[in-house]
């Protein structure tokens, strides 16, 4: 009797598979909207639904650049915003005013083909090799893995603007492991030490199952919904409006840092009233 095992390839085909159907939940979300409705504000302060958008269109034409061209990406950042970086500033406020204003069907069109290149271009990406990033570089996976984290974070702001409530799907469990893989990060990001030993998730499922990350025997465990735990890394609830519990001194200062994204720490949200 032989097992089969998931290749690399195998792998990265369903995160790309998972970043084509998030797209498209956000993607029905606006392709509705009359003109008016791209310019409804959303929790995040100062952006817009065609804020949202664009940064997103803007983030794969990078992503797409670093998968086709590492080299032309390293030269392009330092060309653009190496002043900007070597001032500890964040060129995503920049990408998201670049092209906010665009008339609603173009930047759709926009992010539509820009979302699919990301697909064709890191699929074809060897397996092992690490792709430069304003963060750390990552292998391909990696990358489709903050691709779909960044697209359900942002359309959580699109979601919430508009006043829908989406449904939890089995794709927040890529999102819930990358939050427990950037834990050391999210201390760094926030001028602490990286934790000495590993934090235990586990977490209810959409479907009522446990997803568990991290040793059985680890005294720091964090416990509760992943979606709330997924609300959290991507900073789009505040830590005091989630059933989260945390257990254990790096546990429990683990939370009020945790982010899932490169950059620096953002502002959060504020506790709803």
């Amino acid at each position: 009797m032989t097992t089969e095992r998931s290749t690399p390839a195998d792998v990265l085909g369903g995160l790309l598979e998972d970043l084509r159907a998030e797209s498209e939940v956000l993607d029905g979300l606006v392709v509705g909207l009359p003109a008016e409705g791209w310019s409804r504000s959303t929790p995040a302060e100062g952006w817009t639904i065609a804020h949202q958008i664009t940064h997103l269109a803007w983030t794969d034409d990078w992503t797409a650049l670093a998968a086709r061209d590492p080299e032309g990406f390293t030269a392009a950042i330092g060309e653009r915003f190496g002043a900007l970086l070597a001032a500890g500033a964040d060129p995503v406020e920049e990408g998201a005013r670049e092209g906010a204003a665009a008339e609603p069907t173009a930047l759709l069109a926009r992010w539509r083909a820009g979302r699919e290149e990301v697909r064709t271009a890191l699929a074809a990406v060897p397996a092992d090799l690490r792709l430069p990033w304003f963060g750390p570089p990552m292998k391909p996976a990696s990358m489709a893995t903050a691709r779909l984290m960044e697209t359900w974070a942002h359309g959580q702001d699109v979601a919430d603007a508009l006043g829908v409530t989406r449904e939890p799907t089995a794709r927040l469990r890529h999102i819930a492991h990358l939050g427990q893989r950037t834990l050391g990060f999210a201390f760094a990001a926030h001028g602490l030490p990286a934790p000495e030993r590993p934090v235990r998730l586990e977490l209810t499922a959409p479907d009522g199952g446990l997803w568990a990350f991290g040793p059985a025997d680890a005294p720091d465990v964090v416990t509760g919904p992943a979606l709330d735990f997924c609300l959290l890394v991507t900073q789009r609830r505040h830590r005091d409006d989630l059933a989260l519990t945390a257990t254990g001194p790096i546990a429990t200062a683990w939370l009020p840092v945790a982010q899932a994204f490169a950059g620096a720490p953002g502002k959060g949200r504020q506790p709803q009233a």
